[in-house]
Formats: structure tokens, sequence, C-alpha cells
């Protein structure tokens, strides 16, 4: 989910237990770098193994685990009777990734923490999503199952969804991608692209904005990273200047033709 919701774990594996019913976790964000659900529960872990895990953007790959042979054992049926078996060469990428995981997660994390401090206070931004923020109300949860933050930073943008589209489609390092977790910074406007065919209603009421942004630092410096959203934000607010003479002018001269024609009369 793109506002980044924190869910605590262990209590829901208590509660999932109680009932007989399993507990599945989607850690692709975390990355078992920083996350580690087995230990606090949960049956069934699953990645999407073209985000961090490989890390460069090359390959379409997904990963389902289990600690419990019984548990796992379905999951290998639908695997053989379906024939879902990565190829050598992707299996190859995907080893490539994890032997630097531990690096580019420590750099993934360190440039969101930078990007996530300049967006906080800037005042055209409305709210910053990040598990780092003492603000965002997961940190105590994140805190206590995590041993980092992760990668991923979103925004809401206080502006128009023309003003988001112009400054998601404008930034040097951020490029726009649906993806995420990769060497290479990501920028995605869900309204637009991941989530553009679920109805403005629905998407209102899951808590997605149309002016969210969803980033995913890369392993850049960070202070080009931020700069480049600053930079950004500037251009915004000379596109804003640029139009108020537009709107002034006219009332401007209206005043001057009531007091020409006032003096006239």
């Amino acid at each position: 989910m793109s506002s980044l919701l924190i869910y605590d774990i262990a209590a829901i594996a208590g509660l999932a237990h109680r009932r007989g019913a399993l507990v599945v976790v989607d850690n692709t964000f975390a990355t078992p770098y920083f996350q580690q659900p087995f230990e606090l529960g949960a049956d069934i872990v699953i990645h999407s193994v073209t985000k961090y895990l490989a890390g460069h953007s090359d390959l379409i790959q997904g990963a389902a685990l289990a600690k419990d042979p019984a548990v796992f054992e379905p999951v290998k049926f639908l695997q053989n009777a379906t024939g879902a078996v990565p190829a050598p060469f992707d299996c190859w990428l995907t080893l490539r990734g994890l032997k630097t995981l531990e690096l580019r997660m420590q750099r993934h994390e360190e440039n969101a923490v930078a990007v996530a401090q300049a967006l906080e206070h800037h005042p055209l931004v409305s709210r910053v999503y990040f598990p780092g923020l003492a603000s965002h109300p997961g940190h105590d949860i994140a805190r206590k199952q995590m041993t980092g933050f992760g990668g991923m930073v979103s925004f809401e943008l206080n502006g128009s969804i023309d003003e988001v589209v112009a400054f998601a489609s404008s930034r040097r390092y951020f490029m726009l991608g649906e993806s995420l977790g990769g060497v290479k910074a990501l920028l995605c406007h869900p309204a637009t692209m991941t989530h553009a065919s679920i109805p403005p209603e629905a998407r209102a009421e899951l808590g997605l904005s149309d002016t969210l942004i969803r980033l995913s630092p890369g392993c850049e410096n960070s202070d080009d990273l931020v700069e480049d959203l600053l930079h950004g934000f500037a251009q915004l607010e000379q596109a804003r200047e640029s139009r108020e003479p537009s709107r002034v002018a006219p009332r401007r001269e209206e005043r001057r033709a009531a007091v020409t024609a006032g003096a006239q009369a």
C-alpha cells in the first residue's frame, strides 16, 4: 500500500492461530534484512523478487516460502501443476542481487530517511508516509518488529493533480516507473499509474489521495535525490507565481477603466 501501513504481525498471528487460520505476510518492502516474519509467527512469507531481492529492475519473479512442509505442500503442488518455474538466467540474476542485499538495503534506508526528513516540513507537502518518522502511526510497531524502516517513502503534494503530474514527470533522478526496490530511484503516481483502474471514490475510501506520490529512493547520493525533489517544488512555486499576473492584470485594467469612466463622467 502506498501509504505504507504497518501491522503488528505477532499480534495478528496470535489471533489467527487461535482460530485455526494461517498468516501470510508480504515481506517485499521490508525484505529479510529488515524484518523476519517467521520469527513473528507468520506461516507463509511471499516476496516480489523483482523488487529489492533482485534489486536491479531487470527481471520479473516472485517467491513463496514456508517453514512447515505441510503448509508448503499445496503451494508446491500448484507450482508444479502450473509450471511456475523461473528461468535459469533469472535465478542467476536473483543470486547476483542477493549478494549485495545488505549493502543496498542500508543505502536505501539512508536515502529514504534523508528524503522523508526533507519532505516532512516542506510547505508544498501536506503529509509524509515513512515508518521511520515518529509522526507515522505505525512507527512504534515498526521499531518493535523491524531492524530498520525500509527504503520506501510516500507523500501527498499540496496541490492539484495536474501539478502532481507535472512534478512527477520532470524529475532528473526519480524516473517514472510502477516498480520499486531497484538501485535507480523511481517515482510513481498511483492515481494515474498503479491504481488508475480503481474508481476515484474507491481510492478515496482506501485513503489513496489523488495527490499521493510514491518514492523508491535508489542507491544514489542522498543529496542528489533530495535536491531533485526540492528543485521540483521550486519549479512548482515558480509556475504558480507566473500564473498570478494573468489573474491580477485583468482586475487592474478593470479598475483603471472604472477610474477613467468616472473621470469622464
